[in-house]
């Protein structure tokens, strides 16, 4: 293979979607894992911090910090996961 650190990222994100995701959900058909690993992504893209890019997430700007307010929990794939916000 000419790019060999493509495997090693390839690999790692197949054991995070297993671990994190497919090891929890009973998958009821190909339409199902197909809606369960798009939400996934979107959660793995814009929601879940990434130790390789110092806890930042992958796509979309840094919130910035809010003095006070609450924090809201939104859940992911019916509760798995959650993604957090501060509330003003």
């Amino acid at each position: 293979m000419r790019a060999p650190n493509a495997n090693a990222v390839c690999e790692r994100f197949l054991r995070s979607v297993r671990a994190e995701c497919l090891d929890h959900v009973l998958v009821l058909g190909a339409a199902h894992l197909r809606s369960t690993l798009l939400s996934y992504c979107a959660y793995f893209n814009t929601a879940r911090p990434h130790q390789g890019i110092g806890q930042q997430v992958p796509t979309g700007p840094p919130e910035a910090p809010c003095a006070g307010g609450s924090v809201e929990e939104i859940p992911v794939l019916g509760g798995l996961h959650h993604k957090y916000r501060r509330v003003a």
